[in-house]
């Protein structure tokens, strides 16, 4: 910004020659450079600052405007070298207007009063009621709200996070709105007590009151026609288009919200996407997405959730007010018309059909068939993990990360195959186990937690989940010797030796990021005794999480191999690094051929009804080849053949490598 100066008598008198108002043009100041020939037609109160206006603005359609101020009513601004303002029709008042800002056509841009723009709103998701709520702020994390939502079993850590919050709202409370650098605001309603960050695109918005559009340079935000939006913040990079209608709402990274969706008492994280449904009191960790009319999210926590059309869950089977809850682990799939009444909890990547009234708890089933039959929940434990869109789902999602700040609030893991979800398949093999042998071998259906499961699909699961479960540990044995000195055994045990015991025990998904239990538990600690005492120290500690996962990992991965082998890692000999290569090995190629199988399903007969419509059946070939491909040229299974090729070369590389050690062991 330049250096300021008071008016001369001259340009006093140029500008109110066009047209120009004040009653106290000593209060209004300009930039070095000023020209007065760029302001007209502009009501001053209090004090004002000009900047200099040197340039022509650049509009849709190829139109040019001078730079300037036009058709306003200013009142206590400042106002950056070469902006444009022009056709306030009410005013815009108790602004900072950054350098190269568009403000063109709007109703009123004001601040009134003492304003933390949204920052320390309280946002009651999950439970409607209350009781969850989560503090929104300008970088607020997935992982941040997850912790404040559902550690309320830590009531000092808790609260030390909250006050933490409202001191980061208290800093950015302030009596002055800020327009970033290169924001454009055109064609809006009401504008009030918000603040905008540089690059921001706000077109044909009809309310935005009580929020922080957290834009920057490198990833700008976009808030387009008919959006009403009140105590918001949207970070960087998000979308919120097409008549969309968000209250109470945190709106994260990369985030689309559009074709008329509406949301209350919500937070989205990175990656979201709402189109044309409604959510209510739902915490939406990364990637959770609905496209559809007549899709109602509500009162549950989502994560990596796809919610197919009419979905739909139920908290209002109460007495006491709306309390129920439910908890979608991540890469759950809903089919049309799906119902869920809660309190519910179905397992990571669990495709769920039909309507379900019975409270089933499947967390410890992850990768199933959730199905409706006979107005029966049915489950079908583990076949999701044979499934080709499960693994394409898995491989999308990095492909899809549309955040371009460099500052990404959420650290997502998009592991398939985790801690957390192989510890939860050794929680349903035994568990299955169990059932077969308190129920004995003649029973059709077995029941686990008002969801009943079929013979057949019991003894299916079991094998499902060992195979999963030894492709997981093998993958992490040959990523732990992988380019490791393996000349005698020592070095051999060295290698597998574990740096840490964090990481042992269960494991969380905090909303994105898999973190050990043992970790958490340890931040919360020291949340409370202060050695956490800031926001920027919590976000330093989560990123800290984040990247220790892969030593974290081994730690959890060598102490289920102690317990499946009967011997500890670091007592390894070359003969059970061998042998659990071959299982590995024998897994991956299982699972791969699964893949592959299923894969064919998208080329069989059945698939090609509805091509070929005016020809016969060679006609209905060519035609569906030259719209889907060939099942031979398909990318996806191009990818499982290698897969199998490159896995199948690791293994043997290994094992090269190792035979030598067999006569030292």
């Amino acid at each position: 910004m330049s250096h300021w100066r008071y008016l001369s008598a001259e340009e006093i008198a140029r500008l109110t020659a066009h047209r120009c108002l004040c009653a106290e043009w000593s209060r209004v100041q300009v930039a070095d450079g000023f020209c007065t020939e760029r302001v007209r037609d502009v009501h001053f109160t209090g004090d004002v600052k000009l900047g200099k206006f040197d340039k022509h603005v650049s509009f849709f359609g190829g139109v040019r405007k001078p730079a300037g101020v036009y058709h306003a009513t200013i009142h206590n601004c400042i106002i950056g070298d070469n902006a444009y303002v022009g056709h306030a029709r009410s005013m815009i008042a108790n602004y900072i207007i950054e350098d190269d800002v568009v403000i063109d056509n709007i109703d009123m841009l004001a601040v009134e009063g003492e304003c933390a723009f949204g920052n320390g709103k309280p946002v009651s998701v999950v439970n409607e009621a209350g009781g969850r709520e989560v503090l929104i702020y300008d970088r607020l994390s997935a992982h941040t709200g997850y912790v404040l939502a559902f550690y309320r079993h830590r009531p000092a850590a808790i609260e030390r996070l909250k006050e933490m919050i409202r001191d980061y709202a208290v800093s950015a409370t302030s009596s002055m709105g800020r327009v970033g650098r290169g924001a454009r605001i055109t064609n809006c309603g009401i504008l009030k007590n918000i603040r905008i960050g540089p690059a921001a695109v706000i077109e044909g918005a009809n309310r935005l009151e009580n929020g922080s559009v957290n834009s920057s340079t490198e990833d700008p935000v976009y808030i387009g026609p008919g959006v009403y939006a009140e105590d918001f913040i949207v970070a960087s990079g998000a979308k919120i288009t097409d008549g969309t209608i968000i209250c109470d709402c945190f709106v994260g990274q990369g985030t689309v919200l559009a074709k008329e969706y509406s949301a209350e008492h919500s937070v989205f994280f990175a990656n979201c996407g709402g189109f044309h449904g409604e959510a209510c009191s739902i915490f939406a960790g990364p990637y959770t997405v609905t496209h559809h009319k007549s899709t109602l999210l509500i009162a549950g926590l989502f994560s990596f959730v796809n919610a197919g059309s009419g979905t739909n869950q139920s908290n209002h089977h109460y007495k006491l007010g709306p309390v129920h809850q439910g908890v979608v682990e991540r890469g759950c799939k809903t089919g049309s018309d799906s119902y869920m009444l809660w309190p519910a909890k179905v397992g990571a990547f669990t495709v769920v059909m039909g309507r379900h009234y019975r409270n089933s708890d499947t967390s410890d089933l992850p990768f199933s068939y959730l199905i409706e039959h006979d107005d029966q929940s049915v489950l079908a434990p583990g076949v999701n993990l044979r499934s080709v869109g499960t693994v394409r789902d898995a491989r999308k999602w990095p492909q899809r990360d549309r955040r371009k700040d460099s500052k990404k609030l959420d650290h997502i893991n998009f592991k398939l195959l985790s801690p957390f979800t192989i510890q939860k398949m050794i929680n349903g093999r035994d568990l299955l186990r169990k059932l077969k042998e308190t129920s004995g071998p003649t029973s059709d259906y077995f029941t686990y937690h008002s969801a009943k499961i079929p013979n057949a699909a019991v003894e299916r699961g079991i094998t499902l989940y060992q195979t999963g479960i030894d492709k997981y540990l093998g993958n992490c044995l040959l990523k732990r010797l992988e380019g490791k000195p393996l000349r005698s055994v020592d070095e051999l045990r060295a290698a597998l030796r574990p740096e840490t015991d964090v990481g042992r025990g269960t494991w969380i998904d905090l909303a994105g990021m898999f973190a050990p239990e043992k970790a958490v538990e340890q931040l919360l600690d020291d949340i409370e005794d202060g050695r956490i005492g800031t926001l920027d120290e919590l976000e330093a500690r989560f990123a800290s999480i984040h990247q220790s996962y892969p030593v974290y990992e081994w730690a959890w991965a060598a102490e289920v191999i102690a317990r499946q082998t009967g011997k500890a890692v670091e007592d390894f000999t070359a003969e059970d690094v061998i042998d659990l290569t071959n299982r590995w090995k024998e897994a991956v190629l299982d699972l791969d051929r699964q893949l592959y199988a299923d894969a064919k399903k998208e080329f069989a007969p059945t698939a090609q009804i509805g091509f070929g419509l005016n020809g016969n059946a060679d006609a209905r070939l060519k035609d569906f080849e030259a719209v889907r491909g060939t099942f031979e040229a398909d990318d996806f299974v191009a990818e499982i053949e290698k897969h199998i090729a490159a896995k199948t070369a690791l293994a043997d590389e290994l094992l090269a490598r190792i035979q030598p050690l067999r006569t030292l062991s």
